[in-house]
């Protein structure tokens, strides 16, 4: 059977969901706990719960190709109604690998001047949220700075450390791993400590 069942309490644990992801966004850098629940095919939990939370049938999705796979693409047609699409210029939302490459990062939505929400939400399932390059983090949510080191993909530290989009234009970014989850948001500097 390639369904696998969603959140265990699927309106209290999409609530929870829902309210540790903007903590996340709120308090970027902050690592927040998602619900345990199984990954579809190669998903992790984290990014199935903010998949399961945050999609639906009017949020179109890009794959990254590592995990565009049938149990994946079946499972979020069945618990999101996802719309799926091989064209990152067109998402709302992109759930991409350590192999994301910044031709495809840059053809992402960024927004425009009146509708700056438009841009696209990146999720990037990681290997590691420690261990990377140590980055200071400042802006909104944060008291003067705060650090973070996940292992990111080239391409996604250098878009964060010299933002190509000018402000309120810009990706959104959560990083994955496990059940944790780190967001940077468009409204945060980032530099390397």
């Amino acid at each position: 059977m390639s369904l696998v069942a969603s959140f265990q309490n699927p309106v209290a644990d999409a609530q929870f969901s829902f309210r540790r992801i903007l903590k996340a966004l709120s308090e970027p850098g902050v690592s927040v706990q998602l619900p345990a629940m199984p990954g579809f095919g190669a998903l992790g939990s984290a990014s199935a719960c903010v998949l399961l939370t945050l999609i639906d049938s009017d949020t179109p999705l890009w794959l990254s190709a590592s995990l565009n796979d049938e149990i994946l693409r079946k499972n979020l047609r069945f618990h999101t109604g996802a719309v799926l699409t091989d064209a990152p210029s067109v998402v709302s939302f992109a759930l991409a690998d350590p192999a994301l490459d910044s031709a495809t990062l840059l053809a992402f939505p960024c927004g425009d001047e009146m509708s700056p929400e438009l841009a696209t939400s990146v999720i990037v399932q990681l290997e590691a949220l420690t261990g990377g390059t140590p980055l200071r983090l400042r802006g909104p949510g944060i008291e003067s700075s705060r650090m973070i080191s996940p292992q990111l993909p080239d391409c996604v530290r250098d878009y964060l450390l010299n933002r190509p989009h000018r402000f309120p234009l810009g990706l959104d970014f959560m990083f994955t791993c496990g059940e944790e989850l780190i967001a940077v948001p468009r409204t945060t500097r980032v530099e390397v400590f």
